[in-house]
């Protein structure tokens, strides 16, 4: 890419937004990295030019290079500059799983913390997708995906008190919750997934580390057994930093649900 080239297509960052700018820079060139922009073993532009491109300072350039380098997509070589590693993350996995299977494989590739367990009244939204009756009540979790101590998700799953009253913290450190309803006797038929963007919120920061009101994306999954009954009711938060969805549709379901549809709310 050449600097000319640079010029005219980096897009403005926002100095309204409350997103810091060395974090909006930092999404900006692993986008362009891992959009092939800048090839691996390719240099990126200097701190200097940097800066001038998105009119930043080389303080700012200097804290979203490292982030970056931290993620393992750069690496600087002692007087020569910094380049994109040749090892780049794979951008989609050579075979695609089975719903279950892919749970099974998050589950052994990420370690889990659980911050809360109970049983309480769910919220309203969740009792109504789950067919509570006015006084069942549900068992709620939630924990804190991670991988090599950076956190990945948090997942917040709400599932009926008669199906998961012997859901335990210690269970739950050790297997996934789709394992502990198996075990159960629950054998999943269908889900149903929806997945927006929203604005990170303190709490959330915290657990993910990330800015708070940088953009995070969240998915609701609504599990049902084979019987058509509604099981499990869980939100994902997770940052695009890190984590992706892949989806591989067959053929025969790109005129159904089944390949996704977009719904807008105006």
């Amino acid at each position: 890419m050449t600097a000319a080239a640079s010029a005219a297509n980096e897009p403005s960052l926002s100095r309204k937004d409350v997103v810091p700018l060395h974090h909006q820079l930092f999404v900006v060139l692993r986008d362009q990295i891992l959009r092939g922009l800048y090839a691996p073993g390719a240099p990126i532009p200097n701190e200097t030019r940097l800066g001038e491109l998105f009119r930043v300072s080389r303080i700012t350039v200097r804290r979203a290079v490292a982030d970056l380098e931290a993620q393992g997509l750069l690496e600087k070589r002692h007087g020569h500059g910094t380049f994109v590693r040749m090892d780049l993350p794979p951008q989609r996995p050579a075979a695609t799983l089975g719903f279950v299977d892919s749970l099974r494989k998050q589950q052994q590739n990420t370690q889990v913390t659980v911050l809360e367990l109970e049983v309480a009244t769910a919220p309203p939204v969740v009792a109504l997708q789950l067919a509570l009756s006015p006084t069942e009540r549900a068992v709620h979790a939630v924990r804190l995906r991670s991988a090599g101590g950076r956190p990945l998700m948090v997942t917040d799953a709400w599932v009926p008190e008669r199906l998961g009253a012997r859901i335990t913290r210690a269970g739950l450190r050790r297997q996934g919750l789709y394992e502990l309803l198996m075990g159960e006797g629950i054998r999943f038929g269908r889900v149903v997934q929806e997945i927006s963007a929203e604005p990170c919120d303190p709490r959330m920061a915290h657990l993910l580390q990330v800015a708070a009101g940088s953009p995070l994306l969240r998915m609701y999954r609504l599990l049902y057994d084979t019987d058509g009954q509604a099981v499990q009711h869980i939100t994902i938060h997770f940052t695009s930093e890190r984590s992706r969805i892949l989806m591989d549709v067959d053929i025969k379901s790109l005129n159904t649900l089944g390949a996704g549809q977009i719904t807008h709310d105006v």
